[in-house]
């Protein structure tokens, strides 16, 4: 079947919208446990590329759960499928030429390997959101944690479904020595030449 399917060329390319916008697309990838600060972070640092006059769209795992991946649940599989989609949404959306931030668990180090692959090496930064779990637990903004501790929530990331970390993460933010401004500060300042359009 897949031989029968022939990708259209069209006549406006990823780097003709890039210069519309007059800054490079990108994918900035937050991973970490449930209520480690992925959003929250994701959240303030679009505020300040919008204020940059940046071109953004973010991606949010709650968010495409309700929507896009509503049939999926949480084993490995699912997990894994999740993961992929929103890859491939995220490089459609690099190819309009916009900077994708996505906030998402995402606990396999494989499954953070095949979306560097997907969109590829230069336009992928991953930021590893690398709050402990018992700091994560003691927030537990969403009730999560005791749902999980209570048996209520089977393949709970960190309780009873594994969370590989990062082994070389492009930035780490600890959220229990950084603050929000912080850690933002620290994400727009390595952000400043990947996101400079070269102009020929």
């Amino acid at each position: 079947m897949q031989e029968n399917i022939i990708p259209h060329q069209f006549s406006i390319s990823k780097e003709d919208r890039m210069s519309l916008k007059g800054h490079n697309a990108l994918l900035l990838w937050f991973t970490g446990l449930s209520g480690s600060g992925k959003s929250t972070i994701a959240n303030a640092v679009e505020k300040a590329l919008v204020t940059n006059k940046i071109h953004t769209y973010t991606l949010d795992g709650d968010n495409v759960r309700k929507g896009l991946n509503n049939n999926l649940g949480f084993s490995p599989e699912d997990r894994k499928e999740n993961i992929r989609r929103i890859a491939e949404v995220a490089n459609l959306m690099i190819d309009a030429g916009l900077v994708v931030l996505a906030a998402f668990v995402s606990p396999y180090q494989k499954d953070r390997e095949r979306i560097r692959s997907i969109v590829g090496e230069k336009q992928y930064l991953e930021i590893f959101v690398n709050t402990p779990l018992e700091e994560c637990e003691r927030r537990d903004v969403k009730g999560l944690y005791a749902k999980a501790r209570a048996g209520e929530i089977k393949n709970f990331t960190g309780i009873n479904a594994p969370y590989e970390a990062p082994v070389n993460p492009d930035l780490e933010i600890d959220t229990t020595k950084m603050t929000v401004d912080e850690a933002v500060s620290e994400i727009l300042k390595h952000l400043k030449t990947k996101l400079a359009k070269k102009h020929e």
